[in-house]
């Protein structure tokens, strides 16, 4: 079954569900006087599913590609983020290994649709008209 809107999309999905993480260890007070690392980390991760979701929208494999590689990228930054979180004590190690998991996740799945996309170069999203 085609996918008609990207909230279908599992890469958004586990997106959602890493920048919801990235609020939440965010909110304690380890986190609440670096405000710069605060600020950079939700930024980054809602730059992944806002990505994703905006890629999507444009309804072409071109630019979805393109925006699925920014999203990729800031999925990194995101993990390289929380290595120096967990070297500062802000996270605890279940923490840290939550959100690492999701990080690495998004970003695979964001790889495995630009391979895709790649190899089909007539891919249209299935949104023609908004929901």
């Amino acid at each position: 079954m085609p996918i008609r809107r990207f909230e279908e999309l599992e890469s958004w999905q586990v997106a959602r569900t890493l920048a919801n993480v990235i609020y939440e260890v965010t909110k304690q007070a380890a986190f609440r006087k670096d405000f710069g690392m605060v600020d950079q980390m939700r930024r980054a991760a809602v730059s992944i599913m806002n990505n994703i979701a905006e890629g999507y929208e444009r309804g072409s494999n071109k630019d979805f590609a393109k925006f699925l590689f920014i999203a990729r990228g800031s999925a990194g930054e995101v993990r390289s983020m929380l290595y120096l979180a967990k070297d500062q004590g802000y996270l605890s190690d279940k923490q840290f290994d939550d959100a690492l998991v999701l990080a690495v996740r998004v970003a695979q799945l964001c790889w495995g649709m630009i391979k895709h996309l790649q190899k089909h170069g007539d891919w249209k999203t299935g949104n023609s008209a908004p929901p």
